[in-house]
């Protein structure tokens, strides 16, 4: 069996050090988790970029919601990707649709020109086309090295099943990396069932607030979220239990 790949979804800078320091292989930089995920600063890019040395992936994603784009933030998504190439980065996250839900293949190979010669993840625009196996085959043509998919469920386990055949049917042309709530708990079984060798988790909890002083009235401030080492050093450890017995 191939070597366990582990991306962390990480929403700061501290979350990408743990990602690190546990033996992850890459990380995907976020900004919002509320929102799922949007583009990062320039300088949490720049300064993740300059303390981590595995493979860093910002996601280029000006908003939450849909990816159909208009044209001011297609704009917006290119000078994204460029800083990114511009920064070192290893690879970008992204992803963007037309209006029927499909995958607008012609903005995704604009997009992966552009990042060139970084590599390039579809997010999980994927989930949300109407046909899995023809957005599969045209992500492909357009140079993407990787899909990152619940398999069209709301969290990756429940969908063991769509996960095997879209590995089945990428045949080693494309990486399908199943995300979304995946746990130490569940990823001997996800493995087992699915064939894909990448895995994609946030394992994120909530920060404690450590200013003494807040205010009552003000509600709105929001949860900062860190990713738990030990659940990380567990769901590789428990990955690496499979690659074992297979040996």
């Amino acid at each position: 069996m191939p070597e366990i790949i582990l991306e962390v979804c990480a929403f700061n800078i501290q979350s990408c050090i743990i990602a690190e320091k546990v033996g992850a292989a890459r990380v995907e930089l976020c900004d919002n988790p509320v929102e799922g995920g949007t583009t990062p600063s320039h300088g949490a890019i720049q300064r993740t970029r300059e303390r981590i040395n595995i493979e860093l992936y910002p996601i280029i994603r000006p908003r939450t919601g849909n990816s159909w784009y208009d044209e001011d933030e297609f704009a917006i998504m290119k000078k994204d990707i460029l800083l990114c190439k511009e920064l070192g980065c290893d690879g970008i996250s992204t992803g963007a649709q037309l209006q029927n839900g499909e995958i607008d293949t012609e903005r995704m190979k604009r997009m992966v020109e552009w990042a060139y010669p970084m590599g390039v993840t579809c997010h999980r625009v994927f989930d949300r086309t109407p046909d899995p196996f023809k957005a599969l085959e045209e992500i492909i043509g357009c140079g993407c090295e990787r899909v990152l998919t619940s398999g069209q469920r709301s969290a990756a386990p429940d969908a063991t099943e769509m996960l095997a055949r879209l590995v089945q049917q990428a045949n080693g042309r494309i990486i399908i990396m199943p995300g979304a709530g995946i746990r130490a708990s569940n990823i001997e079984k996800l493995i087992k069932e699915t064939g894909a060798t990448e895995y994609h988790t946030s394992a994120r909890i909530t920060v404690p607030d450590l200013v003494t002083y807040q205010n009552p009235a003000i509600l709105d401030s929001g949860d900062v979220v860190i990713a738990n080492e030990e659940e990380l050093r567990q769901l590789l450890a428990n990955a690496q239990k499979v690659k074992a017995a297979s040996e």
